[in-house]
């Protein structure tokens, strides 16, 4: 049989004849050559061998070589900070799983997440813990949003998802969190997809989802209730939902999101999620995980 070209946790452990533990936090300091698939760590065996023998050059972990870029879900008010801030994030918005997606693949340092858990009352933490049970990540609150349907201006006395039966609702991704919590609320009601026209393309940030019920062709979309007062169109609250932020734990100690956290605590910070509406700051900055 040919020899693996990756070592398990387990098998590098034993190799080196130490505690998975200290594989893990050799693993996190960048101290051991690895590659993290699935949420999982694997370490190629040629470099271990190299690194045994200290006759390699330095190697370049996921942890050292992320790109600073915040993927996930889309949010206005980060979006507006990161610019504001001048701290140097890129964003490549495509929805909460790919966000994570996004951090298994090393594409990325952070992801914003508003995943909606089976209960419907809790967010993000079992989808953080299944797909990050031995990585070093934290997540933390960035905000409360109100998350339900933005409403054309001619849906004036919509109160309920029951209203909207028959009439066109936008389409967010599938690997959205405002599409999740679309769905959740819909199987509450004992309604579903079929009940409404779903047009085919989607609205794949909270932006697109207020410009595809603007330009008339939805009437509805799920998005947030500061899109809505931006283009001021009516809105059917659904949930105040908690989007956080997992972020690479090496990264937050870096200048890009220390710049960007330290923004955050200023005064102009909050009164611009004053200006937007529909947000919460009172839990920013908790920490509800730390891998």
């Amino acid at each position: 049989m040919t020899e693996p070209q990756f070592l398990t946790t387990r098998e590098l452990a034993e190799l080196l004849r130490v505690k998975e533990r200290k594989i893990y936090d050799l693993a996190n300091a960048g101290e051991l050559p690895c590659r993290r698939v699935t949420g999982k760590l694997l370490f190629p065996k040629s470099e271990i061998d190299a690194w045994l023998s200290d006759t390699a050059q330095p190697v370049a972990t996921a942890a050292t070589t992320l790109p600073n870029i915040v993927a996930g879900s889309h949010d206005p008010l980060l979006e507006w900070a990161i610019r504001e801030s001048g701290c140097g994030l890129a964003t490549f918005f495509d929805g909460s799983m790919d966000g994570i997606k996004q951090l298994q693949a090393g594409q990325a340092l952070a992801a914003g997440l508003h995943l909606v858990e089976e209960n419907g009352r809790e967010w993000n933490l079992s989808f953080v813990r299944e797909a990050f049970a031995n990585a070093a990540m934290v997540l933390m609150q960035w905000a409360e949003r109100e998350q339900g349907l933005i409403l054309s201006r001619a849906l004036q006395n919509v109160t309920s998802l029951s209203d909207l039966k028959g009439l066109r609702i936008a389409q967010r991704q599938p690997a959205s969190g405002a599409g999740r919590l679309f769905h959740h609320a819909l199987h509450a009601s004992g309604m579903g997809p079929e009940d409404f026209e779903i047009p085919a393309d989607f609205a794949r940030t909270e932006t697109d989802a207020a410009l595809a019920v603007v330009s008339g062709r939805a009437d509805a979309a799920p998005g947030l209730a500061g899109l809505a007062r931006q283009f001021d169109l009516g809105f059917l609250p659904i949930a105040t939902e908690r989007y956080d932020l997992l972020i690479d734990r090496r990264s937050w100690f870096e200048p890009p999101m220390q710049t960007l956290l330290s923004f955050c605590r200023s005064l102009e910070f909050r009164q611009r999620a004053d200006e937007l509406g529909g947000y919460h700051l009172t839990g920013h900055g908790k920490i509800h995980w730390n891998g």
